[in-house]
């Protein structure tokens, strides 16, 4: 079979053929797939998407009339697929069930450190030959308080490296996790975080109840010199009420891996072009703010289990087989 990967990074590209056996050949593109893209695909009964794909019920409806039957996406996210359409059209759809959470835990700890440390700017100078230390005090995170907002695979790594620090856990989730009380974390309600906490670490996936879960009212209860991450969704905080916390100047910094709006943006080069979005662009201006574009799991662990899960959904689906990959089963 021969497999269309779309929406490939360069870094990526590499791991991707090496990674497909002999009886499939992989075509990768840096182009993402959406409607406009759509002809790319013709032909192809299988397509690998990234997770910045637009999948709504238009671009299914041309995969399929361009002889699509597989969608498999290099993500664990998949909320850019119109699931209820493709099932409607016979697609199978999979995605990537799980990968190490290292990765993704460890990078919201860099950028964690990188803004208490003043890291960006004290490059930044440094690079210039100026060595003067005004405008760079840091706190130590050890005895402070650590509120971890999801307390899955990437939420407890993420506790256990603040446990390493000597931090204080406190955590919010649905369910309470036996690893995090093992690490002595106090499970508490999300608003008693914020008031308490002074690193916010965000690890929930994007849902209704979880949409712009970090709003005005909690961003107004903070402790001051709070430091506020995000490597989860971006639509987990509500960027006008961000900006407006950031004006305030009671947010001593925030990480962003993630943006409500990142789609078009994220994942292009965009230097020679004036920014149309107007919050990112005001969100930039702030020194405390630090904004990554979604590279969070990019290490070559990670994209090499992504890869290698990639393989087996196409496998699968030949051999029509169900995993926990599977967003919608092969119809019969």
């Amino acid at each position: 079979m021969e497999i269309l990967a779309t929406g490939v990074q360069r870094d990526e590209r590499p791991l991707l053929e090496r990674a497909f056996p002999a009886r499939h050949r992989v075509r990768c593109l840096e182009t993402v797939l959406s409607a406009d893209t759509l002809p790319l695909a013709a032909g192809y009964e299988a397509v690998s998407t990234s997770a910045n794909a637009t999948l709504d019920a238009p671009t299914l409806e041309g995969l399929v009339r361009g002889g699509t039957r597989l969608i498999t996406q290099r993500s664990t996210g998949y909320n850019n697929i119109d699931l209820d359409h493709a099932e409607r059209l016979g697609l199978t759809v999979a995605r990537v069930a799980a990968y190490s959470p290292y990765a993704v835990a460890e990078f919201a700890w860099t950028l964690a450190t990188a803004l208490n440390r003043r890291i960006v700017r004290a490059a930044s100078r440094t690079r210039d030959f100026d060595f003067r230390l005004d405008g760079l005090l840091g706190r130590d995170f050890h005895g402070r308080t650590a509120g971890v907002v999801g307390t899955g695979r990437i939420g407890t790594a993420f506790a256990a490296i603040a446990r390493g620090f000597g931090m204080r856990l406190l955590g919010w989730d649905i369910a309470v996790n036996l690893e995090c009380t093992e690490l002595g974390m106090e499970y508490v309600e999300l608003d008693r975080i914020f008031r308490e906490a002074d690193l916010i670490s965000l690890h929930v996936p994007l849902m209704p109840s979880t949409h712009h879960l970090v709003g005005a009212r909690r961003l107004a209860e903070v402790k001051d010199g709070v430091v506020l991450v995000n490597t989860g969704r971006g639509a987990l905080i509500d960027p006008a009420a961000l900006l407006d916390a950031l004006k305030a100047g009671t947010l001593g910094g925030v990480g962003l891996d993630v943006y409500e709006e990142e789609a078009g943006i994220f994942f292009y080069d965009k230097a020679l072009e004036a920014m149309s979005d107007d919050t990112l662009a005001r969100l930039m201006t702030f020194s405390n703010v630090l904004i990554t574009s979604h590279q969070a799991y990019f290490t070559v662990d990670v994209v090499e289990e992504i890869v290698a899960a990639t393989v087996r959904n196409v496998d699968d689906y030949l051999m029509g087989r169900i995993t926990e990959c599977t967003l919608v089963p092969r119809s019969p």
